[in-house]
């Protein structure tokens, strides 16, 4: 089992059965004392349980969610005059945000407390409107996926939600000019190291990364190529899909300089973000006869849709019900403790083998 699994495993032990024992899972697993104690320093130091001696429990104020519901919340659950709304605003509710909203909305219910949503459709200043409103109506509490503003405000500005007047969470967005607040995002840069060191695996080495660099996962997602295609020692080929449509400017000149690389024989291999991308890309190759794995192997970035494509893609796929879960739990803690230190909490994606990069 992967330290991931265990990880997991760990978490919704603590979560069902409100604490777990060391020893219990270490002989559940077949691993270590030593092994499972480490795992659970690890989860504590993510936010998401206590250590106690001997094992683990759920932190203190938050009950677990299988036993509870707004009409009858467990014992230990906030009282009926602690917080009953708390507002989500993300950038979008048909692609990626699903998930993690439904994840926030199931833990949100399951403490007693009701989810205001608002979708900002990546419009930055529609959003300090909505959080404003939401403020004005008695929210208890933000959870927020801002817009990226381009150009990035000067180091000494302050972001729009630092001056809310109530306690927030930033869900898959790192802290503006890296300011002080709780924090719950996916560790992108590991999805793309995953990636590329699954294709590695296989035998790929001319690894190229295509992208459209606007995107607010793009940063992360190139950081982890770099560094990954550093430590094998090999080249890196990061090709801009650019910013407009399929078939145009930039994206087709992209696209022809990946066709071209690949018939050269020096690229053998891409990671794609956006998935959407991806699955166009699987076309193109088809089209041009080249076969996807042997030609080329392609892993695309969020698994949307992946695994619907003519040959299933192989994906990085971000535990966003996770993110969603944990970001209402910070949420919860910030509210019934209000002196507790900052957290910033990575989840860590998975990555789901298909056809497309098998080799």
């Amino acid at each position: 089992m992967h330290a991931e699994e265990r990880l997991n495993l760990i978490l919704s032990r603590v979560r069902r059965d409100g604490s777990m024992r060391i020893t219990d899972v270490s002989g559940e697993l077949g691993v270590s004392p030593v092994t499972v104690r480490k795992d659970v320093d690890i989860l504590a130091e993510r936010g998401l349980v206590a250590r106690v001696h001997g094992g683990a429990m759920r932190l203190d104020g938050l009950p677990d969610p299988a036993s509870t519901s707004p009409e009858h919340p467990a014992e230990g659950a906030a009282p009926a005059e602690g917080p009953r709304t708390l507002g989500m605003i993300v950038p979008s509710s048909v692609y990626y945000y699903p998930e993690v909203i439904k994840g926030a909305k199931e833990t949100a219910a399951a403490h007693g407390v009701r989810l205001s949503l608002a979708v900002s459709d990546y419009r930055p200043e529609a959003e300090s409107l909505q959080a404003a409103r939401m403020v004005e109506d008695g929210v208890a509490g933000l959870l927020l996926a801002p817009s990226p503003v381009t150009p990035a405000p000067d180091a000494s500005a302050r972001a729009w939600y630092d001056s809310l007047g109530v306690p927030f969470v930033l869900v898959e967005r790192r802290p503006a000019n890296e300011g002080a607040a709780d924090h719950v995002g996916t560790d992108h840069a590991y999805g793309a190291g995953l990636a590329v060191r699954h294709l590695l695996g296989g035998g790929r080495r001319g690894i190229a990364l295509l992208m459209r660099g606007g995107t607010p996962t793009a940063p992360w997602i190139l950081e982890g190529y770099r560094a990954a295609m550093q430590a094998a020692d090999l080249p890196q080929t990061v090709i801009d899909l650019g910013g407009g449509a399929r078939g145009e400017g930039p994206y087709e000149k992209g696209v022809s300089e990946f066709l071209a690389g690949v018939r050269e024989g020096g690229l053998d291999a891409a990671l794609v973000h956006p998935e959407n991308d991806a699955m166009v890309l699987l076309q193109r190759l088809r089209a041009e006869s080249l076969a996807v794995p042997d030609d080329v192997a392609l892993v695309s970035y969020d698994d949307e849709v992946a695994e619907l494509a003519d040959l299933p893609l192989t994906a990085v796929a971000p535990s966003k019900h996770e993110v969603g879960v944990t970001a209402v739990e910070l949420l919860l803690r910030r509210l019934a403790e209000p002196g507790r230190p900052r957290r910033r909490v990575a989840i860590l994606p998975e990555l789901r083998v298909r056809a497309s990069s098998v080799v």
